[in-house]
């Protein structure tokens, strides 16, 4: 029988310019789950205390915060991002990437 190791996409988030492209394409796709995703990984692949005690919360709450179930508060993602060294900016969207609006009922 062969024997499989569990993938871990920290091991390739090895450098700065690599998480930050991540988190930029997590961002750009805007999907909350993947922002929250990539998040938590680039947290886990520079240290998960590290990065909570930079943002001023405790590694347990960022945990729960960054985990499959969690819905971090915009507060939360921006005090992780400060402690990545990371900023958010806004920049027009192409034409693919606008969604339709539903009208109100």
């Amino acid at each position: 029988m062969t024997k499989t190791t569990r993938f871990d996409a920290t091991v390739y988030l090895d450098s700065e310019e690599r998480q930050a492209a991540y988190i930029a394409a997590a961002l750009e796709s805007g999907d909350a789950d993947f922002v929250r995703d990539a998040l938590g990984l680039v947290a886990r692949a520079r240290g998960m205390g590290e990065i909570a005690k930079s943002a001023g919360l405790n590694r347990e709450s960022l945990y729960k915060a960054l985990g499959e179930s969690g819905n971090p508060e915009f507060g939360t993602v921006m005090r992780v991002l400060h402690a990545m060294g990371l900023t958010l900016s806004a920049r027009p969207a192409t034409p693919r990437q606008r969604r339709k609006r539903r009208a109100a009922a």
